[in-house]
């Protein structure tokens, strides 16, 4: 048996590569991890994290405005988007230290530079080269920018995470979860926000409804939706910039931010030295295990563009695990897996959009709830929430879960292990309500939407 330096090289210290790593030494194999950038990947650097300390800090606008209508005066209150911005950088490295004590503490060698693969049991990291028997990668993602004339001239998420000072108007290009979630922490603190949108409304592959309501919402609180548009070019005017849309419109900004889409990180990796096949998006292809096209090396999280989000990529290392190291083979399960935007407001949402319901199952019984919270009526806020559940109409299983509004994520969270149970609506219905919660809605809703013709 060839003798190598480590029984695993893991690429990527992101959330993913961190928890492999660690049950992998756990389990008594030698572990080294390639990081390039900062410990903690994506998710805690350059996404999740970051993204909702700025939600919060946003979302304070609104709850001072909201105060008023309970009785408190809040004369004088500022706000300093700097300050949030350094605060934001505290915790991460705060964060970015616990990762690597993690690493630490597992025994685990962290090798400092971007890797590539010579081959399938060879890693080059600065120069040096290390051998192990299995490789696993999982490089995660990054934000991608079409060729647009100007593009140089746009942003992307990573950027818009640390910028010191908040433009008075942004345009924002995309309709996905990163674009809504900075449409809303943008507008709730000032800046004019018009979101260009290619497709007819935000948030493509979401339920009708979840959608619908979203941009509602957006639009209520004075967000311009151009919806089926796009950028033609972009160029710098002044201090700003003129962006020139389909139909020769054009909308001058202080800053353009894009939200298109992002890209399998895979460029430069050398994944053809070692055999590893992509596709044409440069997403590692692998199977239900996570193994490549070479037997010896696997792939987890955004860069096998499979299921992009965080939670998925960690139990994706943890079935890895299983699989190559402790003799358990272990597929992950992709079904009811629950996802949140942190829109304003909040959408949490789990299981089958109606429209894939019905392709799946056939006919469905559809309940739908829209209600303006109690939190805002004495705040005299014009929000409304919308809540909706998709029933197998010949089993009475629950298929799907979606909300549009406060608190939805939390909400939303504990009825996905009901649906991973296989729950019926006859089970929601016996359950009682927590009154007075918008969550109890959940539960009390009995009236089925009028089912439309499909003549």
């Amino acid at each position: 048996m060839a003798a190598y330096d480590f029984d695993l090289i893991t690429l990527g210290a992101g959330s993913g590569g961190v928890r492999a790593s660690r049950l992998a030494a756990q389990a008594g194999r030698r572990v080294a991890v390639v990081e390039e950038s900062r410990v903690g990947g994506t998710c805690v650097m350059r996404g999740c994290v970051p993204k909702k300390l700025l939600v919060y800090g946003a979302h304070f606008a609104d709850d001072l405005a909201d105060s008023l209508g309970y009785g408190w005066s809040m004369e004088g209150a500022d706000f300093d988007w700097a300050r949030l911005v350094v605060a934001k950088n505290t915790e991460l490295n705060r964060l970015e230290g616990v990762y690597t004590r993690i690493l630490r503490d597992n025994g685990i060698t962290v090798l400092e530079g971007r890797g590539h693969l010579s081959d399938a049991h060879t890693v080059m990291v600065a120069g040096k080269a290390y051998t192990a028997e299995t490789i696993l990668v999982a490089t995660g993602g990054r934000p991608s920018l079409p060729e647009v004339p100007g593009i140089e001239h746009a942003i992307t998420s990573n950027e818009a995470l640390d910028l010191m000072q908040l433009p008075e108007r942004v345009v924002i290009v995309g309709g996905g979860y990163i674009a809504v979630e900075f449409a809303g922490i943008f507008n709730a603190l000032g800046v004019g926000v018009t979101m260009v949108l290619r497709g007819d409304t935000v948030l493509r592959g979401f339920d009708a409804d979840v959608r619908a309501s979203l941009a509602e919402e957006m639009t209520r609180k004075g967000i311009d939706l151009r919806a089926e548009t796009v950028v033609r070019s972009i160029e710098r005017a002044g201090h700003g910039y003129t962006v020139l849309l389909s139909g020769d419109e054009t909308i001058e900004a202080d800053l353009v931010m894009y939200a298109t889409g992002r890209t399998p990180n895979t460029t430069g990796l050398g994944l053809e030295s070692a055999g590893v096949v992509v596709n044409a998006k440069g997403a590692i292809m692998v199977d239900a295990l996570s193994r490549t096209s070479a037997r010896n090396i696997w792939a987890v999280g955004d860069v096998t563009d499979r299921v992009a989000l965080t939670p998925v990529a960690i139990a994706e290392a943890a079935s890895f695990v299983r699989t190559a190291f402790l003799g358990q083979p272990s597929a992950m399960d992709y079904d009811n897996i629950p996802s949140a935007v942190f829109s304003m407001p909040p959408i949490g949402t789990v299981g089958l959009t109606e429209a894939e319901a019905i392709k799946r199952h056939g006919y469905v019984d559809v309940y739908l709830s829209r209600f303006k919270p109690m939190r805002n009526i004495l705040a005299e806020r014009d929000e409304r929430s919308m809540m909706k559940l998709i029933v197998d109409r010949a089993s009475d299983r629950v298929l799907g879960v979606h909300m549009v509004g406060a608190d939805a994520p939390e909400i939303v969270q504990g009825f996905a292990v009901a649906l991973k149970c296989g729950a019926t609506k006859a089970q929601f219905d016996a359950t009682v309500g927590i009154h007075p919660t918008a969550a109890e809605e959940f539960v009390t809703m009995r009236e089925k939407r009028p089912e439309p013709s499909r003549a």
